[in-house]
């Protein structure tokens, strides 16, 4: 299986900056390898402290269930299926959107995490990073 290397996180990350200067927005942008593990995380000038948590562990939900972190919002709110969700695993479950999975011939290797502006908003700048990683021909 191939893996995700810190120059193709470089690539990810900056595809995702590039994306939220556009939208001029400050966010911070995390990617993990397909246990968790974070590879990087990118804070832009005068992002939010707050973010770079909320971001890792957007990459890391991602990961760790093997979805889009904003499929869990629907179904986590009160009277939901899954209400009560991110409270489980140390609280580190985050259940809107932002963090979006790297998938390669059909497998989860990794995800991208994105926090700092609205919830479309993050979900557009992981969206610009998954679209770099699709153009990629190689991870090596």
């Amino acid at each position: 299986m191939e893996k995700i290397t810190l120059d193709v996180a470089k690539k990810l990350i900056e595809g995702a900056e590039n994306e939220a200067k556009q939208l001029g927005v400050a966010m911070v942008i995390s990617i993990v390898d397909e246990g968790g593990n974070l590879i990087a995380t990118h804070r832009m000038d005068d992002a939010w402290l707050a973010s770079i948590e909320i971001a890792v562990n957007k990459a890391w939900t991602s990961v760790a269930l093997k979805m889009p972190t904003e499929n869990l919002a629907s179904a986590t709110v009160p009277q939901a299926e899954l209400y009560g969700l991110n409270t489980t695993n140390n609280g580190r479950l985050v259940v809107f959107g932002g963090g979006i999975p790297l998938v390669k011939a059909g497998k989860v290797i990794g995800a991208v995490g994105v926090s700092g502006s609205t919830v479309p908003h993050d979900i557009q700048v992981a969206q610009a990073a998954v679209e770099v990683f699709a153009g990629l021909k190689s991870l090596v």
